[in-house]
């Protein structure tokens, strides 16, 4: 009878992997080549970790909201020596993302990152700081969804179901990021969210408080998008850019204001699609799947039928 001795042999004969690996080696220096970059002249990892800031914004929800984000286990008793200890953890955690994209981001311009140790401590002392503010104007998102949607029984409710406040939470904290110079931390912590729960908003739109995303999926809130306070907007709504210019090379340009400005006391249906720079009046109601390429004035009620009559359709 014939031995199958196939399982003696040695596992990187099974797949080449001695070759692959020289093959995906020639692939990444053809790469950095090919880009510019140089490799192996700090001698550890080169980018901030995905993984690390899921960990670290996790941290962060459960030290803003202990009793309903920290551990199941946390009592109320201890909830000050748990946001203490989580705190410094997560925030040398920060620290350490944020000298990497610093350290990046000054190879990439040819600088010595001399000085980056400095300005990362800063950066993130001042996020910590900001972070009991940041606590109250999540409060009033949360109470925003409380008081705007008639099936949550409760503001816990909202705050352990709702994927619109993960996402906000995740924006609130990376939008600060975003401002201090961590945009790629910034976009991270956006898109760790987005993944989670469909909701990708850039982390540098400006929202004001009391803001509410009903349902959510499919919401989309570009860069340079400014909400005001207390607006509400549901499932698949679109804040985007109409066009993207571009300069004499043919490159995009980068940074221009082409996102919609939506006023205070704003709600946007479901489907709804807002484009380019236009100001979406106080107090206005977008209705559902409306597409809209012009701004509108305070107290505007536009609907489909009406959009398509004004010619915005």
């Amino acid at each position: 009878m014939a031995v199958d001795k196939s399982h003696d042999s040695d596992p990187q004969d099974n797949w080449n992997l001695q070759g692959i690996v020289s093959q995906l080696r020639d692939a990444r220096d053809e790469w950095r080549a090919h880009t510019g970059r140089v490799s192996g002249d700090h001698g550890g990892r080169e980018l901030p970790s995905r993984a690390a800031m899921a960990q670290i914004l996790e941290a962060l929800c459960g030290a803003l909201f202990p009793m309903r984000l920290g551990p199941v286990d946390l009592r109320e008793e201890s909830e000050d020596f748990y946001v203490g200890h989580t705190l410094d953890v997560a925030l040398n955690a920060l620290l350490a993302q944020a000298r990497l994209e610093l350290r990046y981001a000054a190879r990439q311009r040819g600088k010595s990152c001399t000085q980056v140790d400095g300005v990362a401590q800063r950066i993130i002392k001042d996020f910590a700081a900001a972070l009991p503010a940041l606590r109250v104007l999540l409060d009033t998102d949360v109470l925003a969804a409380y008081h705007g949607d008639p099936a949550a029984r409760s503001v816990d409710e909202v705050l352990l179901c709702y994927p619109g406040i993960l996402a906000v939470i995740h924006h609130r904290l990376a939008h600060h990021l975003y401002r201090a110079g961590l945009v790629l931390l910034a976009r991270i912590s956006s898109e760790i969210a987005h993944s989670a729960t469909g909701i990708d908003i850039h982390p540098g739109a400006q929202i004001g408080k009391s803001f509410f995303i009903d349902h959510g999926t499919g919401v989309v809130i570009g860069e340079t998008a400014i909400i005001g306070e207390r607006v509400r907007i549901y499932q698949a709504v679109t804040l985007g850019a109409k066009r993207f210019p571009t300069d004499e090379s043919g490159q995009l340009q980068k940074g221009q204001p082409r996102h919609p400005i939506v006023e205070d006391d704003v709600v946007i249906y479901a489907g709804a699609t807002i484009l380019g720079r236009v100001t979406i009046g106080k107090g206005s109601t977008i209705g559902g799947n409306v597409w809209l390429t012009r701004g509108v004035p305070p107290g505007s009620n536009v609907t489909q039928a009406n959009a398509q009559h004004d010619g915005a359709a």
